[in-house]
């Protein structure tokens, strides 16, 4: 493929003269192939000068503050250099979108796989390689709330104080904006108010601010090959500072059992994770952190994730997205819900 080409909203000539005046490389820009695009972010692998690169932009239609969100995205990785979170390593990052039409950066490849897209052997064959996988994914969240986000340059990402004062609030101002999209949409998520009102009464006082990953599950992580160790925390789109039990939050939502029908990134896999005490003592005992109220975490996690994901179902109903897609998003947030109420009965 030659570099006069364009690849899913990225002009490789352009790209090639963008990364002459960055000094990465010379030559022609070659093995190019498109990852992701559409309206998912854009992900690029190609090398030049006998370097791989991987590019991520925002989707060829992009929303509202995607320059934005990509170029904190650029800040948080080139700022967890030199920490002990597996990352993808930053390259350069180009905030302005006039190079490209949006704002990019570069990162290496990262030599791992997903396994909320498929398990490998020889960890889909091996229980205890499977538990070990949960303990990484723990270890890797963490890990990141051990990173002093000001020394690191972060002190000015989020607005921490007030951080979980304001999250059940805008979680119902998000739900109840969905009737804007399609009058056909009728809420049918049992026990959602309840919920609402259960996190509101139980909040618990927010720990010391760090670094959130704030989608943190096995879809957004890479593990290695060889190992059950992570490679890489990848999809770092909503990251912030705020309360980074956060993340552990939302591994706890995942990880709770459903009678009904166990939903979401990896059901199988996860629930050969260790039990969720387990997973939130190995946190405790990684990041130094009270995990007292460990179990509100998880259900804010189930409430937030659970009305993101309804957001699809209600696209679909407006013909928006595809059916199918948000059927299956809606089953996951009742299945959510089910997990809510039991994290709240446990407690």
């Amino acid at each position: 493929m030659s570099t006069n080409e364009t690849v899913e909203g990225v002009d490789l000539d352009r790209l090639r003269q963008w990364m002459d005046e960055q000094d990465l490389g010379s030559g022609d820009l070659t093995d190019v192939a498109q990852l992701t695009g559409g309206t998912q972010n854009v992900l690029v692998r190609f090398r030049r000068d006998g370097r791989d690169y991987v590019l991520r932009r925002p989707p060829l239609h992009k929303r509202a503050n995607s320059d934005e969100t990509m170029r904190r995205e650029s800040r948080v990785l080139a700022a967890l250099a030199g920490t002990d979170v597996p990352h993808p390593r930053f390259i350069a990052g180009e905030p302005d979108d006039e190079v490209l039409g949006a704002s990019f950066y570069l990162m290496e490849p990262v030599d791992g796989f997903n396994a909320a897209a498929h398990l490998p052997e020889p960890h889909r064959s091996d229980p205890a390689m499977q538990r070990e996988m949960g303990l990484a994914l723990i270890d890797g969240a963490a890990t990141l709330s051990t990173v002093d986000h000001e020394q690191v340059g972060l002190g000015d990402l989020g607005r921490p104080d007030g951080y979980l004062e304001r999250q059940v609030g805008r979680w119902r101002k998000q739900l109840a904006g969905y009737r804007e999209i399609s009058d056909q949409w009728v809420p049918d998520i049992p026990g959602i108010d309840d919920v609402g009102n259960w996190l509101d009464a139980n909040r618990p006082e927010s720990s010391a601010p760090g670094i959130i990953h704030g989608d943190y599950h096995t879809a957004n992580v890479m593990y290695r090959h060889d190992g059950p160790q992570l490679a890489a925390i990848v999809d770092w789109e909503l990251t912030t500072i705020g309360d980074p039990l956060i993340d552990l939050g939302l591994i706890i939502a995942f990880r709770t059992p459903d009678d009904e029908a166990d939903a979401g990134p990896a059901a199988e896999l996860v629930q050969a994770f260790p039990s969720v005490d387990d997973l939130v003592a190995r946190y405790a005992e990684r990041s130094g952190r009270d995990v007292s109220a460990a179990a509100w975490y998880g259900v804010l996690a189930c409430y937030k994730t659970g009305i993101i994901l309804e957001g699809t179902h209600v696209r679909a109903i407006a013909g928006k997205a595809p059916k199918a897609t948000g059927d299956t998003l809606h089953a996951i947030t009742l299945s959510l819900f089910r997990k809510a109420d039991r994290l709240i009965r446990q407690s």
